[in-house]
């Protein structure tokens, strides 16, 4: 498992804590699909994230294991090796936009509660493993042992990806419906069960620290929108969407997401022109 770094400084001057995945994974979605750059030489990663504190060997790592999980596809240029995206890639960094801009990321898509169950294997850790991290990308939230929870009417069949499709005869059973309150059982009690507000609420106050008095560096505009998503990344998948009525009226989400929109628009635009200069 990849350690936190403990490189440069973040742009509030505290020390910046991000895995070199979070990192590339922020730049392919916001440069590569989003922007429209073709396969990226290792060389400018490499050099993007050290500007972010990740070591060329901690950033060579990141990339043989994202290639080797199929995010990546390393294309050979001359004497130099550059990444590519992948279907797979276009398709996992494809959703995870359309809740980096969505509307509202931290509200529920329609009424009631999703609820999922699903059962796997000792032998089959890995799936387990993928099962807890796509349920959590999606919003879902431990009720008790085996039971996760969602508000919304979340699509289960997209969250869990590949999942359902793994062979019958592993043992990989999954169990997905909706459920509404009765009247007179409050769900309030449910939400606090599954998920820790209170360090939510300092999740979005980490994320505002870091970004919400920074003036957008357009001179540096690549290094920073690479980080600025990679922690909205880390944030979304940190708080999920919550009802409203279970939450302070304080609530900082509102906060968090104008401050990501402010920035991101000032810096998307010189980060590709920024980029196009580099492979040029």
């Amino acid at each position: 498992m990849s350690t936190p770094l403990e490189g440069a400084p973040a742009p509030d001057g505290a020390a910046a804590r991000r895995r070199p995945e979070q990192l590339l994974l922020a730049f392919t979605g916001e440069l590569m699909l989003a922007g429209g750059a073709g396969p990226v030489p290792a060389a400018v990663l490499i050099s993007v994230l050290g500007e972010l504190g990740a070591g060329e060997a901690a950033t060579r790592a990141a990339l043989t294991r994202m290639a080797g999980r199929g995010l990546l596809a390393p294309v050979r240029v001359g004497r130099t090796v550059a990444y590519g995206l992948t279907p797979q890639s276009e398709r996992v960094l494809g959703e995870a936009r359309d809740r980096v801009f969505d509307d509202d990321p931290f509200a529920p898509r329609g009424t009631g509660w999703t609820l999922v169950s699903f059962s796997v294997p000792e032998t089959r850790r890995d799936v387990r493993h993928r099962v807890r991290a796509q349920l959590v990308w999606a919003g879902f939230g431990l009720l008790r042992d085996g039971l996760w929870i969602a508000p919304g009417e979340v699509d289960v069949a997209q969250a869990l990806g590949g999942v359902r499709d793994e062979d019958p005869d592993e043992g990989v059973e999954l169990l997905a419906f909706r459920a509404h309150e009765v009247p007179g059982f409050s769900a309030a009690s449910s939400v606090r069960t599954a998920w820790r507000l209170e360090e939510m609420r300092q999740r979005h106050e980490q994320f505002q620290e870091r970004w919400a008095g920074r003036e957008p560096d357009v001179a540096h505009a690549l290094r920073d929108v690479t980080a600025l998503v990679a922690d909205w990344l880390d944030l979304l998948r940190a708080v999920p969407r919550l009802p409203a009525e279970h939450l302070a009226v304080d609530w900082p989400g509102a906060r968090s997401v104008g401050t990501f929109r402010r920035l991101h628009a000032a810096l998307a635009g010189p980060a590709r022109a920024e980029l196009a200069r580099r492979l040029s």
